[in-house]
């Protein structure tokens, strides 16, 4: 394997090459899923930014189309959103696309727009930009705009709050109000809002749900994802849970910048995130490409004991990746052996449910395992906690923070643990009991590394079932002249 693709993620969205970082101005139009997002065409480190792109019918497979923004004398182009303008509101053509994205320049950001009329293919920058100015505030960015009744809404970063505008033809903004003031993780700059209105699970209520990226002081070290439930009136968004709750969106180190689509046509609230981390994303040991993006979630709310809370789990349309099947049911687990002693795998999907008892130690997997290296994810009974250790996972002396252990509490509903993971070439994401915790975190792991193991620790586990598909790569079509 080449040092190219050593590490390169079959069936996760990265760059054809160099820099990548935050998704943007994820819309769904004319048959088409279009991905944008934070791109440095000329280095494999953070430099100016640009907006690359991307579609896709199925949400699988992508074409690599031709960078879309570029900086200009306003600045970088910074993160940002799109939306189809419906109804021309903003006269730049019926149903045209539009970016709403922060312009950098000079230690100032500013909110800008650029309008498509062929499908993204081509952009014009407006000719009034920047169309809402810093208030002499130096993070005032990553606007999430969307339509509500009779108005657009836009939520920005700025600090750690978030400010909200309305506007009815996406050019002239007025302030109506703002979210932070001690609420929540507030160790980190907040960035990259989202805000979407969910279906309670099994009930006829509803919430509104806002995402924000905090830069740092999360669990795991460095920048993650944070979530508030409330209330949306059109203007302005409230908590309903008091300021000191603090709602992980995931707990692995690997999580941020997440968006949601526009437009979806099945109703469904689809996101993305950024599958890196501030702390060591320049360093990372890849070679001429940096930056992946996690599978694609959909999102729903559930109420539990400790109130209603987010829940992910990976779209359908990964089944399409499936390739040869191994079944287990109905097994009796025992400490020191492995059933799956035959097996060998890089790139592949687990969907595994577990009856344990008080008398259960530990039960989990060992994947990626080789010479001296594996990825350990494990539950503790007693703890009632879920970990992914990643100490031993290959590299990760490229910084102090990556060789860590990460943790989530967990409680088993009548005993059953049930645990949904995804492995790739650099990374593994943990969804358990259907999404209630996620773990999310990348690995660069030797190629040899590819055995599996499935132990438990303690007493005997009944396994209900077991199922390990491995999965064929998504495929990716390069346009020519990406790097214009």
């Amino acid at each position: 394997m080449s040092q190219y693709n050593l590490h390169r993620p079959q069936y996760h969205f990265t760059p054809p090459k160099m820099w990548m970082n935050d998704p943007n101005g994820l819309v769904y139009y004319k048959g088409d899923y279009h991905l944008f997002y934070q791109y440095h065409p000329h280095d494999t480190v953070w430099g100016p930014m640009h907006w690359g792109h991307a579609i896709s019918r199925d949400l699988i497979n992508w074409q690599h189309l031709p960078i879309a923004l570029q900086p200009d004398e306003n600045g970088m182009i910074f993160s940002g959103s799109i939306v189809i303008d419906w109804q021309d509101t903003a006269g730049f053509g019926k149903e045209a696309m539009v970016a709403i994205f922060t312009h950098h320049k000079d230690g100032y950001q500013n909110q800008s727009l650029a309008y498509s009329n062929d499908q993204g293919v081509t952009w014009k920058k407006y000719f009034g930009n920047p169309i809402l100015l810093s208030p002499n505030n130096p993070d005032f960015r990553d606007p999430k705009v969307f339509w509500y009744e009779d108005h657009w809404v836009m939520s920005l970063a700025a600090g750690n709050t978030i400010l909200f505008y309305i506007s009815t033809d996406l050019i002239h903004w007025e302030p109506s109000g703002s979210f932070g003031d001690e609420y929540g993780s507030t160790a980190g700059v907040w960035e990259t809002p989202d805000l979407f209105e969910l279906t309670v699970l099994n009930s006829a209520e509803t919430r509104w749900v806002l995402t924000v990226g905090v830069g740092n002081g999360h669990p795991a070290g460095g920048s993650g994802t944070q979530y508030f439930i409330g209330h949306f009136d059109g203007r302005s968004f409230t908590s309903e849970n008091p300021k000191d709750a603090i709602l992980w969106a995931d707990f692995g180190a690997d999580y941020y910048a997440p968006q949601s689509w526009s437009d979806e046509p099945n109703g469904r609230r689809l996101m993305i995130g950024w599958m890196n981390n501030w702390q060591y994303a320049n360093v990372i040991p890849t070679s001429g490409w940096r930056g992946a993006f996690t599978t694609i979630r959909e999102l729903f709310l559930r109420r539990t004991q400790e109130g209603i809370r987010l829940i992910h789990q990976p779209i359908d349309e990964i089944q399409s990746l499936r390739n040869k099947h191994h079944h287990w049911q109905n097994e009796i687990l025992t400490p020191g052996t492995n059933p799956l002693a035959n097996l060998q795998g890089s790139v592949f999907e687990i969907i595994s449910e577990f009856q344990v008892t008080d008398n259960v130690d530990l039960l989990g997997f060992y994947v990626r395992v080789g010479d001296g290296e594996r990825t350990t994810i494990s539950y503790s009974v007693k703890e009632r906690r879920l970990f992914l250790d990643r100490t031993h996972s290959g590299q990760g002396d490229f910084h102090d923070g990556f060789a860590r252990i990460h943790a989530a509490n967990l409680n088993c509903v009548d005993n059953l643990l049930r645990l949904h993971i995804f492995v790739d070439q650099c990374s593994i994401e943990v969804f358990a009991n259907d999404g209630l915790v996620v773990i999310t975190d990348c690995i660069f792991p030797s190629t040899q590394s590819t055995k599996l193991e499935l132990f438990v620790e303690g007493d005997q586990a009944i396994m209900n079932f077991l199922d390990i598909f491995e999965l064929i790569p998504a495929q990716y079509i390069i346009t020519e002249h990406i790097g214009q």
